[in-house]
C-alpha cells in the first residue's frame, strides 16, 4: 500500500516528530524503489543528519552513491544539505556581484551588510530552501524519485512555508525596483545620461536576479502543492505524544495545501512475543485507532519493530522487501 501510494510521484517528503524513524522510512522507500529499477535521490534537510549513519557510509553536501550494484539496475544517491556551506556560497556570490556593481566607496558598507545578513533570522532556512529547490529540479531531471528526509515537524513546517513568503517578498522588491528605475530613468533623461550608464546596468542586473529568484520559488511552491507530483509521508510511533504531533502536523500541511499521501505507524510491537510486547501492542492499537478516527481520509501503513539495528544497505534491502 505504501509503495503504491507514492508510485507515480516525483517528490516525496518524509517527516514527523523527532526520533520516530523518518530517516529509516525515507531510506527504506528509496531502497524499495531502487530494487524495482528506479533511480532515487535521498536528501537530508535535518541539521542533525543521520543519513550517513544509517547507510554506514560518508554522506555530505556532495552527491554520493549509497547502494551497491543492484540486479535491477536501480540505485540510490544521497545528499546531506549543509546550510552553513550553502549560505557561505550564496553570500560569496552576492558579494562578487555587489563588488562588480557598486562604486568602490560603497563596497565596505556592502561587506558589513553581508556579514550581518549571515546572522539574520531565517538566513539558514533560506539557504536550505535554495538547496531543496536545486535538489527538486535535479531530481525531476535526472532521477525517477526524490525523497526528502526532513527535520522534526516544526522546522519542516517553517521550511515549507518559505517559498510563498519569499515569492511575496521578492514581488515586493520588484515593485520597489519599478518605482526606483522609473525615477532613475527620468533623472538620467534630465541629466543627459543613457541606459549604458553603470547605474542603469546595475539596475537591470538586479532586476534579472530578482526575476530568477521569484520564478524559482514560484516553481517550488507550485511543486509542493501539486498532488500529482508531490506527496508528504508522515511517520509516527503509535504512542500518545507522537500521535498528537502527527495530528497537528497533518492539519498544518493540509492548511498549507501540501498534499499528505500517507501516514506510517513505525516500530509496531509484535503480539506474539511475550506479555510485555503484547501489552504495548494493545496500547499501540488504541493510538492507531485514534489516528484512523481523526484522519479517516489518509491511508495508514504499519511497519514492524525488528530485532537489531537497521544499518547499511543490506539491512535496508531486507527491510524494504517487507514494505506494504
Amino acid at each position: 500500500m505504501l509503495l503504491s501510494t507514492i508510485a507515480d510521484l516525483d517528490v516525496v517528503f518524509v517527516g514527523g516528530k523527532g526520533g520516530v524513524g523518518k530517516t529509516t522510512v525515507a531510506s527504506t522507500l528509496a531502497m524499495a524503489r531502487a530494487l524495482a529499477g528506479d533511480r532515487v535521490l535521498v536528501v537530508s534537510t535535518d541539521p542533525a543528519h543521520n543519513l550517513g549513519h544509517l547507510w554506514d557510509t560518508t554522506v555530505g553536501d556532495v552527491l554520493v552513491r549509497l547502494t551497491p550494484d543492484l540486479a535491477s539496475g536501480g540505485y540510490v544517491d544521497g545528499l546531506e544539505i549543509d546550510p552553513s556551506a550553502t549560505l557561505d556560497r550564496h553570500l560569496a556570490a552576492v558579494g562578487r556581484t555587489m563588488r562588480r556593481m557598486l562604486p568602490e566607496r560603497m563596497r565596505p558598507h556592502a561587506e558589513r551588510h553581508l556579514a550581518l545578513a549571515r546572522e539574520a533570522p531565517g538566513s539558514f532556512e533560506a539557504a536550505v530552501l535554495e538547496r531543496v529547490a536545486d535538489a527538486a529540479a535535479l531530481g525531476t531531471d535526472s532521477y525517477d524519485l526524490v525523497l526528502f528526509d526532513t527535520a522534526p515537524s516544526g522546522h519542516t513546517l517553517r521550511l515549507l512555508s518559505l517559498p510563498g513568503q519569499l515569492t511575496t517578498w521578492t514581488e515586493s522588491l520588484l515593485k520597489n525596483r519599478d518605482r526606483s528605475e522609473r525615477y532613475s530613468a527620468a533623472m538620467r533623461s534630465i541629466a543627459g545620461g543613457t541606459d549604458d550608464d553603470p547605474t542603469a546596468q546595475a539596475d537591470a542586473e538586479l532586476r534579472r536576479t530578482l526575476h530568477r529568484r521569484r520564478e524559482r520559488f514560484d516553481r517550488l511552491r507550485s511543486l509542493l502543492r501539486d498532488p500529482q507530483r508531490t506527496g508528504f509521508v508522515v511517520v509516527f510511533t503509535p504512542e500518545r505524544m507522537p500521535v498528537a504531533e502527527t495530528l497537528e502536523l497533518t492539519a498544518s500541511l493540509t492548511e498549507m495545501e501540501v498534499p499528505v499521501c500517507a501516514l506510517v505507524a513505525n516500530r509496531r510491537s509484535p503480539s506474539d512475543a511475550g506479555a510485555l510486547l503484547r501489552s504495548r501492542r494493545d496500547i499501540e492499537d488504541a493510538q492507531i485507532q485514534r489516528v484512523h478516527e481523526a484522519l479517516p481520509a489518509f491511508p495508514v501503513a504499519q511497519l514492524p519493530l525488528v530485532p537489531g539495528e537497521i544499518v547499511g544497505s543490506d539491512a535496508l534491502e531486507e527491510f524494504a522487501r517487507i514494505l506494504p
